[in-house]
């Protein structure tokens, strides 16, 4: 599909992702409509694409008449609407289910050619998760009402803004002891960018309707070595110490009372499960097999923005790998 001139609305365009994305689309020539909760504070999407060309509009996904207005008129709907932790009414069921289900009856209801769904990959109405339990149902609710939607699941995303490794950076500055929660358990991380190109070629139609594709990144490694990488990329000798998840869960319960959490109990949860690409995805073809794509590594990408974490920032970096050579 030819993208040039399309009205691609965009239902939580503003975050991570979504960042990416929308300038990637831009490039394509579409015309963009960026629904999210505070349009005073997405301007920073505006310099992406030309004058005029995206527009952030007010979209709150649990509300249907919002979702019904910002999809109104639109060729195409993406929706990337997610939160990282619980607060308010803004709850995993609210915006991963029931607002997942509105995005998807509202684009129905509208005539629109076709719909992208951002999920997670670990979705599974039988986790202990309550944010995968609401990936699951969302998920089922968005090709229930919408059949021909294309739902993507990415597993951990990292990139310079990622709020994975930049978390567990943090605490390598701080701590002389580097808790690892999910010590052995296993993950795939992917790379933000590649994430972004997916939603484009599905967008554009690349990808069969009415499937889950399963995207996770080239290496898949468990928690503890994901740390390790944390503290070669930034300098650190920290001693690794497997953290108990009860104590874990101890933990988070308090800490998830703050404005921005480091640790939920629902992250705990998460991080002590194996999250990798299925086997049935990849002999279905829904993966990143069937993009097509070349995909980033880690090893490319950590130190490009893993230095801050350095005492000495980039420089030290920099003295680090010229001694190594």
């Amino acid at each position: 599909m030819n993208l040039e001139s399309k009205l691609v609305t965009v239902i939580g365009g503003s975050g991570f992702v979504g960042s990416q994305f929308i300038q990637k689309l831009a490039k394509l020539g579409c015309r963009i409509r960026v629904g999210v909760r505070r349009p005073d504070l997405a301007g920073h999407l505006l310099p992406l694409g030309t004058v005029g060309q995206i527009l952030p509009i007010q979209v709150n996904v649990r509300n249907y008449d919002s979702v019904a207005r910002a999809v109104n008129g639109a060729d195409i709907v993406i929706n990337l609407a997610g939160i990282w932790y619980e607060r308010g009414k803004q709850k995993f069921d609210a915006v991963h289910h029931l607002g997942a289900a509105n995005v998807a009856r509202a684009a129905a209801e509208a005539g629109v050619a076709s719909l992208v769904h951002m999920s997670e990959l670990g979705a599974n109405k039988n986790s202990k998760s309550t944010n995968f339990i609401a990936r699951e149902l969302g998920d089922s609710q968005v090709l229930k009402l919408f059949p021909k939607a294309i739902v993507l699941r990415p597993a951990i995303i990292f990139g310079s803004d990622d709020r994975f490794f930049n978390l567990f950076g943090t605490w390598a500055r701080l701590f002389p002891v580097f808790p690892v929660i999910g010590a052995k358990h296993k993950q795939q991380p992917v790379f933000v960018g590649d994430v972004a190109q997916a939603l484009v070629l599905a967008t554009s139609g690349k990808v069969r309707n009415g499937t889950i594709y399963e995207l996770g990144g080239p290496d898949v490694e468990t928690m503890k070595e994901l740390m390790g990488r944390v503290l070669d990329t930034s300098n650190r000798s920290r001693l690794l110490v497997p953290m108990p998840t009860g104590l874990a869960k101890f933990e988070a319960v308090f800490l998830q009372i703050l404005p921005n959490p480091w640790l939920t109990v629902d992250k705990v949860i998460r991080w002590n499960t194996d999250n990798v690409v299925s086997q049935d995805a990849i002999y279905e073809k829904r993966s990143f097999a069937a993009f097509d794509m070349e995909l980033e590594t880690m090893d490319a990408v950590l130190p490009t923005y893993m230095w801050r974490f350095c005492r000495r920032g980039q420089f030290e970096q920099a003295e680090t790998a010229s001694a190594k050579n």
